[in-house]
């Protein structure tokens, strides 16, 4: 079954989002609204969302493999899929050592969890997972329908592309934030996400993969510019869009700001306006 995506996607929190929110950005034009952070396993906010829609497609973004146990996830999976066909996908991640004391053999520990989704009757087509190096990215590749990596950019898209090869999906999160002044926005942004994770492991090594110092690491404006889509709505817009410019089958929007609905509104306006332009 084909994943109906669109091109673009809504990264929102459990306590950004409500059943009125998810219905505002399926009318956007958005095509699937993604759970953030490390939804519990029994997945309720997934259903409660679609229920609250008509042609939204819902995923997680992502999962966790230490706090989500595998099997009852997959119940989850299959109770969402009998009442929603088509409409959700599992995104599932690793997560990080500095958060996770259990924390240990990524790789191994990711291939067991998706072993045990698939006993459990989930399609490999129906689950893509967070995937940042090359390792990661073939396993997306050769068990997944594809990966939805975050804190990237379109030169780590275009590396990913290059390893997934065509037919896989590559989702990458993006984060936007409507602010014309370039200090402001960054101020703004070293003071969440991105700023505050570039000291996890897992990003900080990938960032060096793409050329990055350590001196970037501390927040440079250059590594902020990069992973942050700041400025008027337009240029957020044609930012965003040079991860499609670059193999990707879909933009995530992670609004930053006070208003994240008012920035998804903005952002998904003039992504529209560009792309009929």
């Amino acid at each position: 079954m084909t994943i109906e995506l669109g091109l673009l996607g809504a990264h929102l929190r459990e306590h950004e989002l409500t059943s009125d929110s998810a219905a505002e950005v399926e009318r956007a034009g958005y095509g699937t609204l993604w759970l953030d952070a490390s939804p519990p396993a029994d997945l309720a906010l997934v259903e409660q969302l679609l229920d609250a829609t008509t042609r939204l497609t819902v995923g997680t973004s992502v999962v966790n493999v230490w706090t989500a146990d595998a099997g009852t996830v997959a119940a989850s999976y299959h109770r969402i899929e009998a009442r929603h066909p088509g409409r959700f996908v599992l995104g599932v991640g690793i997560g990080h050592r500095e958060v996770h004391a259990e924390y240990a053999s990524p790789y191994d520990t990711l291939v067991s969890y998706l072993d045990r989704l698939a006993q459990a009757g989930v399609p490999a087509g129906r689950t893509v997972i967070a995937a940042l190096g090359p390792k990661m990215l073939r396993l997306a590749r050769d068990r997944t329908a594809g990966t939805i990596p975050c804190l990237v950019t379109p030169e780590h898209t275009r590396r990913a592309r290059a390893i997934l090869g065509a037919g896989k999906l590559l989702l990458p999160g993006h984060f936007a934030l409507v602010e014309p002044d370039a200090d402001r926005a960054r101020t703004v942004a070293r003071s969440a996400p991105p700023g505050t994770a570039l000291g996890v492991a897992n990003y900080a090594n990938n960032l060096r993969r793409l050329g990055y110092t350590d001196d970037d690491l501390t927040g440079s404006d250059r590594l902020i510019d990069a992973l942050v889509a700041h400025g008027d709505p337009a240029t957020v817009a044609t930012r965003l869009l040079a991860h499609r410019d670059a193999g990707a089958d879909h933009i995530g929007v992670s609004p930053l700001g006070d208003d994240p609905l008012a920035t998804l509104l903005a952002v998904a306006e003039a992504v529209h306006a560009v792309k009929a332009g």
